[in-house]
C-alpha cells in the first residue's frame, strides 16, 4: 500500500507542478510577487495531496518567532519538501541555491524571475563572495534570506555537516537569524520514491539576535538546530516506530552521547 500511495502521489505531484508552470507563465511578465503566489499554490496543493493520498500531515510550530522585516532563515535541509513548504511564511523571500537549478526548463525561469541567488558552488571563495554580496543586497532591501547551513540535503538524523558560509553572512548584516528545525526527511527522504504517513513537524526557533561574534553565532546555530531537530525526530519515532528504519543505526547512541 505504501508503494502504491507513493506512486499515485508522485504522479500527481509532478503533474500538478507541470500544469502550474504552464498556466502560470504570465507571472513571468509581472513581478516576483506573482511567482511567490504560484509558490504558495504549489505548497497548498502538495500539502493537500500528501494528506489525502499519503496520510502525511504537517505541523508548524513557533510561527510567532518569525520577525518582521529582513532576517536570515536557516533551516535544516532533508528533502525537496522544504523548498516549497517554507516560503509561504515569508513576505519577500530569496534563496541561496545552486546555479544548476536555474538550468531546468520552465522551473529555472521561475527561479530567475523570483530574483533568487544562484551560485556556482564549484568556485569556492568566489561563490562565497557572490553569496555575501547578494545576501547583503537582499537584506538591505528588507527581504528574508533563506540559506541552508549544510549547503545540501542531508538524511534525517544524519551526522551534521554545517558550512561556515551562513556565519559570514550573519556577521556582515545586522539582522536576526531564525533557525528552523524539522523532520521532513523521515517522511519524504532525499533520493527516495516513498512518501510515508505521519506528521512532518517544522519548528521556527527563537531568533538569534544580531551582534554575536561569527564563531559564537555558528556554534549557537548548530547546537540549536541539532538539539531541536533531534527532539522532533524523537517525537516522530515515538508515534511511528516503523520510522526507525529510516534513521541511521547509530543515531540513538550519538544523541545520548
Amino acid at each position: 500500500m505504501l508503494v502504491i500511495r507513493s506512486l499515485i502521489f508522485n504522479i500527481l505531484f509532478y503533474a500538478a507542478l507541470i500544469v502550474l508552470l504552464i498556466v502560470g507563465l504570465p507571472a513571468l511578465f509581472i513581478n516576483r510577487f506573482a511567482v511567490f503566489y504560484l509558490a504558495l499554490l504549489w505548497a497548498k496543493a502538495t500539502f493537500w495531496l500528501m494528506r489525502v493520498i499519503c496520510g502525511t500531515h504537517v505541523e508548524f510550530r513557533g510561527i510567532e518567532n518569525i520577525p518582521k522585516g529582513p532576517c536570515i532563515v536557516a533551516p535544516k535541509h532533508q528533502s525537496i519538501w522544504e523548498v516549497f513548504a517554507l516560503p509561504p511564511f515569508f513576505t519577500d523571500f530569496t534563496f541561496i541555491l545552486k546555479r544548476e537549478l536555474t538550468w531546468i526548463p520552465f522551473f529555472g525561469w521561475y527561479l530567475g524571475r523570483a530574483d533568487l541567488t544562484a551560485i556556482n558552488r564549484s568556485k569556492g571563495a568566489a561563490a562565497l563572495a557572490q553569496a555575501k554580496a547578494r545576501a547583503h543586497e537582499a537584506l538591505a532591501a528588507g527581504r528574508q534570506l533563506v540559506i541552508f547551513p549544510e549547503g545540501t540535503r542531508r538524511p534525517a538524523a544524519a551526522p551534521p555537516q554545517y558550512k561556515f558560509g551562513v556565519a559570514h553572512i550573519y556577521a556582515d548584516n545586522s539582522v536576526p537569524c531564525v533557525p528552523v528545525a524539522l523532520n521532513s526527511g523521515l517522511f519524504w527522504a532525499r533520493r527516495s520514491f516513498l512518501r510515508r504517513p505521519g506528521t512532518i513537524i517544522v519548528e521556527f526557533l527563537p531568533p538569534i539576535p544580531p551582534g554575536y561574534d561569527k564563531n559564537i553565532f555558528y556554534q549557537l546555530l548548530c547546537a540549536r538546530l541539532e538539539t531541536a531537530s533531534d527532539r522532533i525526530i524523537g517525537e516522530a519515532l515515538q508515534q511511528n516506530p516503523e520510522l526507525k528504519a529510516v534513521v541511521p543505526a547509530d543515531w540513538e547512541s550519538r544523541r545520548a552521547g
